[in-house]
């Protein structure tokens, strides 16, 4: 389908005879050049960008952002034109200016850790105090007190030997661990 598509644009462009840049990603090849325009401004396309989109985006894993962070306007316009010259003339700080003119972050900076799990631990642990104090609700409003058959020692002595004299599974079960000869536990 896509090469039927690829070979229609191609014959459309040539019967046209302009030529159109277009970005296919997913049958979709983003807005049509001249509203890029309009969406970056007056910011240079110096590259192809991520998916050949005129955006800007700091990325590791695509460092060459499709366009200019900046607008070359003033001081960085006049740095411009000194950059087609010589670089060795250019002070440190002209090439740092300009470099921020290109790019928002370093790559460092990109990969700087950002603190974001605090948030992440934080929003976590408040889901589980959330469960605990809704454990604790329901344990006081909605359920019952605990039958005294479960609660009072003298029952469950009782049961327990009730078991035994029944034989309740004798063979892995708890009354495998009852000698019967000698009316005691095993050791």
């Amino acid at each position: 389908m896509s090469s039927l598509l690829s070979r229609r644009l191609l014959r459309e462009v040539k019967q046209v005879g302009q030529v159109q840049i277009m970005a296919a990603r997913n049958g979709s090849g983003g807005p049509p050049m001249p509203e890029q325009k309009l969406m970056i401004g007056k910011r240079e396309i110096v590259g192809y960008g991520i998916n050949g989109e005129a955006n800007y985006m700091d990325n590791v894993m695509a460092p060459f952002p499709a366009i200019r962070f900046k607008e070359d306007v003033g001081e960085i316009a006049t740095l411009r034109e000194k950059e087609k010259g010589d670089w060795k003339k250019m002070t440190k700080e002209e090439k740092k200016v300009l470099y921020r003119a290109s790019f928002c972050q370093t790559l460092t900076e990109v990969e700087a850790p950002t603190g974001e799990w605090k948030s992440v631990v934080g929003i976590a642990l408040m889901g589980v105090a959330l469960g605990m104090l809704g454990y604790l609700w329901l344990k006081a409003v909605v359920y019952e007190e605990l039958p005294h058959t479960i609660t009072d020692e003298e029952y469950q002595k009782a049961q327990l030997k009730r078991m035994i004299d029944l034989r309740v599974n004798p063979i892995e079960g708890l009354t495998s661990k009852y000698d019967y000869e000698k009316g005691r536990w095993k050791d």
